[in-house]
């Protein structure tokens, strides 16, 4: 009980800085803003994108590649805590490839729908 709850006191710590990007989102309806509209939605959708990957996918990404590799690094001949660490360093690597081509997955079965992509409004 105590790990967790010191887990969930780290994270808190190290995402509470993050967390106050995520205030710009919505870029419309906001007092001084224009009202929203339909192009304001997909301009949100990226911005929550660019979110994700930029502020969150990236860091846990960093941390999970330190954590494989200090597991491989004090595995001492323990094959079973090394193979552990490969693997957690293999899924990072996967999940970032994921994340930063996400995107690009996104445009193309759009584009193959036939919708434009505009990445600003006008």
């Amino acid at each position: 009980m105590k790990k967790i709850l010191l887990l969930a006191f780290f994270s808190v710590l190290m995402f509470a800085p993050v967390m106050v990007f995520a205030a710009g989102l919505v870029p419309c309806g906001n007092p001084g803003e224009p009202a929203c509209t339909i192009g304001h939605f997909f301009v949100m959708l990226s911005n929550i994108y660019d979110f994700i990957v930029k502020y969150l996918a990236t860091p846990l990404a960093v941390i999970a590649l330190t954590v494989g590799g200090i597991m491989m690094l004090v595995s001492g001949g323990n094959p079973g805590l090394q193979k552990m660490g490969r693997d957690i360093i293999f899924s990072a690597i996967i999940g970032l490839c994921l994340a930063f081509g996400s995107l690009l997955i996104i445009k193309t079965l759009l584009s193959a729908m036939g919708f434009i992509y505009i990445d600003t409004l006008q």
